[in-house]
């Protein structure tokens, strides 16, 4: 069995291994299992999106809590970043957060945060996967009638209307939706003139749908919001923060100050202008970097993204007397370079953006709040805080894979490289990984020159799709 844990939790297919019920269930059994070094009796917390999987897979890690005595407390749909705020907030020992982020409804996934409100580190992870696998294997080898009762446990909801899972309006009432509520209201200081800006909003049909517009209007905002009627198979499909086209038409006919797209678990967010232009995470790390340094609430100079982040987002910083420091892709991994160098903000150019200072996960609609406090304060347009950072061309092209191998061991690969390299000159980038969550190879290539960027991007990617792609 291959390593379960990614590059931010468990994800696959829902219903099938390792999202299927028995092993969600062990999943339940082993947290509780590695908890209890700390303590007896240990607290957990666990939301999720509104996927039609997500009910039944919180029911299955739930029921595998309570078997191993457990205390668990269910926080209905919720943003994966409320998850953190909550688990740290309300002393849990740990939280669980049923999602696949941005991915379609098929794909389900597991994040766990520790009590700190952190993502559980690779040493932890490491411990759970095998205390996990060791549940399965001897379930397997006892051949008992417990598995097959677990296995029983599990239901395709929408299959009929009972069984359907309901998105309604009274999740917004609960306890721990008012505290989360609270807490981003708390961190917009500028209540009294928040009517004066008008807010456009993609859902996604996702954990955002009843929360995201219930916060901006109790601050204030004149809200549109589209995309928030989840019907458990339509979270991401063609809308939310990768897909930004239709908030963006709204944001010109609507004449908004400002639009943000959410993905389906509500930790991204795409910045829409008032002329409706698409501005990537890079722009948000941009603008919030240059005000936060203004107003002298950086801890340290050093501003942590990733690899993807545009080379423009580089100079503009150091422009502003500030470095960008680079990691790997993942917030998690984001979040490590920041503890590590001491620094207030750091994000990817997906959406993903961190306020160390006030939470240490990526919240789409704290975000939010923190452009608009930005745009009032400034008394700028989005447009204009975002025209001095520059962007070099830059192609990217996801190449379907069969297998991953290591990039080394296709035949010209690091020639093509370096060929590519030379091709591009000083100001070049090339960055090939492989997805940590699907069966994608990514290729990123930058420059000066548009047309040389594509023409390197797809000598690249025709390369390891020879080699490695669906139809090799």
């Amino acid at each position: 069995m291959g390593r379960l844990f990614g590059t931010d939790g468990i994800r696959g297919q829902a219903g099938k291994f390792p999202l299927d019920y028995p092993t969600v269930f062990f999943l339940g059994e082993s947290l509780v299992h590695l908890l209890q070094l700390k303590n007896k009796k240990p607290r957990i917390i666990v939301g999720w999106d509104t996927r039609e999987s997500s009910p039944w897979l919180a029911r299955a890690i739930a029921a595998g809590i309570f078997q191993a005595k457990g205390q668990i407390e269910l926080a209905g749909v919720l943003p994966t970043s409320a998850i953190s705020f909550l688990t740290r907030t309300c002393h849990f020992d740990a939280g669980v957060v049923i999602s696949a982020s941005h991915n379609p409804y098929e794909d389900n996934g597991i994040k766990i945060f520790q009590s700190d409100g952190l993502k559980l580190n690779d040493i932890l992870e490491d411990e759970l996967e095998k205390l996990l696998t060791e549940k399965i294997e001897a379930r397997k080898k006892e051949g008992d009638s417990k598995m097959k009762n677990l296995k029983e446990g599990q239901k395709n909801y929408g299959e009929s209307e009972e069984e359907k899972p309901s998105f309604g309006q009274d999740n917004i009432k609960s306890y721990f939706s008012k505290e989360y509520l609270q807490f981003l209201i708390r961190y917009f200081p500028f209540r009294e003139k928040a009517s004066g800006l008008k807010i456009a909003i993609d859902c996604a049909h996702g954990a955002s749908f009843e929360i995201a517009p219930v916060l901006f209007e109790q601050i204030g905002f004149k809200v549109h919001v589209i995309n928030n009627i989840p019907d458990g198979r339509n979270i991401n499909a063609n809308c939310g923060a990768l897909y930004p086209e239709s908030l963006a038409e709204l944001v010109k006919e609507s004449k908004a100050d400002l639009g943000v797209a959410y993905d389906g678990d509500a930790d991204r967010a795409i910045l829409i202008d008032e002329k409706g232009r698409i501005l990537n995470g890079d722009y948000t790390l941009f603008i919030q970097a240059r005000f936060l340094k203004e107003k002298n609430r950086l801890r340290s100079p050093n501003i942590v993204a990733t690899i993807m982040s545009n080379m423009g987002l580089e100079i503009a910083l150091a422009a502003l007397g500030l470095k960008l420091i680079r990691t790997k892709v993942g917030d998690r991994y984001v979040l490590e370079e920041m503890l590590r160098h001491q620094a207030s903000l750091g994000g990817e150019r997906s959406g993903h953006t961190i306020f160390l200072d006030i939470l240490p996960a990526g919240d789409g609609l704290l975000t939010s709040l923190k452009i608009a406090e930005t745009m009032i304060e400034t008394g700028l347009k989005l447009s204009e805080l975002g025209a001095d950072l520059v962007e070099f061309p830059q192609s990217l092209i996801n190449v379907p894979i069969i297998k991953k191998v290591n990039f080394s061991e296709i035949p010209d690969f690091e020639s093509t490289l370096r060929s590519g390299q030379a091709k591009l000159g000083r100001f070049g980038r090339i960055e090939v990984r492989y997805s940590g969550t699907e069966s994608i190879a990514r290729i990123m290539v930058e420059g000066e020159k548009e047309e040389l960027v594509q023409e390197v991007a797809e000598e690249i990617a025709t390369l390891i799709k020879r080699h490695l792609g669906v139809s090799a």
